[in-house]
């Protein structure tokens, strides 16, 4: 049996969404301190929806798999959907990680509640802390100010 399945290799061979976005209305950074990986989202929201969605990935193939399927399951959604994309439904998507990857699928859900965060911030626009349970303490972040999951 395959470590990987074939929908993960195709994300991590011929990923979706890479990049960064010129301007965006939100960013989120966050990182596994004990693999390494390191998870970029870039947001472009327009009227409450979910415009354009890029990342940046320094990882493993499930780390570069689980973002670009993260990126495809929150285009065009609203704010709200995407807060709602959760790290199972990455899973699912993909067809399954092996159990010792399923951690890359926790830093895409981070990553994308990380930059929404970051848009709300930016924006002025309240919101429910208990949404952002895992970014009440800032003595996660490493020196160069990545969220460590």
């Amino acid at each position: 049996m395959a470590l990987y399945t074939d929908i993960v290799m195709k994300h991590f061979m011929t990923p979706s969404n890479v990049g960064s976005i010129e301007n965006p209305s939100g960013v989120g950074e966050v990182g596994n301190a004990k693999c390494g990986d390191i998870m970029k989202i870039y947001l472009k929201i327009e009227d409450n929806i979910i415009k354009d969605v890029k990342f940046e990935t320094f990882g493993c193939a499930s780390a570069i798999a689980s973002s670009s399927m993260a990126t495809e399951l929150v285009m065009g959604k609203t704010v709200e959907e995407a807060l709602a994309v959760t790290n199972a439904q990455v899973v699912a998507a993909l067809g399954g990680l092996p159990a010792h990857k399923l951690h890359c699928s926790v830093l895409a859900e981070e990553a994308i509640r990380s930059a929404i965060k970051d848009y709300y911030d930016q924006n002025g626009i309240a919101y429910d802390p208990a949404l952002f349970p895992a970014f009440d303490e800032e003595e996660d972040e490493n020196e160069e100010g990545v969220r460590m999951v």
